[in-house]
């Protein structure tokens, strides 16, 4: 079960992937690779789930919070950039 559940997962992650390629705005952009990342994110606790390891949870876990810390990076470093931009 849990195979085809990371197999979905992965789909979704390659329709998000084309949204940061093509996405019509920056923030768009940033937006579809936080769902990537959350996706990746859920994928290592499922493989933990899977091979009955913790350490995949530890993993995500960083790798949810360094997410986190990078996309407000970005929306604020993209934001001043807009802003800049408009006026």
């Amino acid at each position: 079960m849990i195979p085809f559940v990371i197999l979905a997962v992965l789909i979704s992650a390659i329709i998000c992937f084309y949204r940061v390629i093509i996405g019509p705005t920056v923030f768009d952009r940033i937006a579809a690779a936080d769902s990537m990342g959350i996706m990746f994110v859920v994928i290592l606790v499922l493989l933990g789930l899977y091979f009955k390891r913790e350490i995949f949870i530890d993993v995500a876990l960083v790798f949810g919070l360094l997410l986190f810390v990078d996309i407000l990076i970005m929306a604020k470093y993209f934001g001043k950039k807009e802003e800049i931009k408009n006026e």
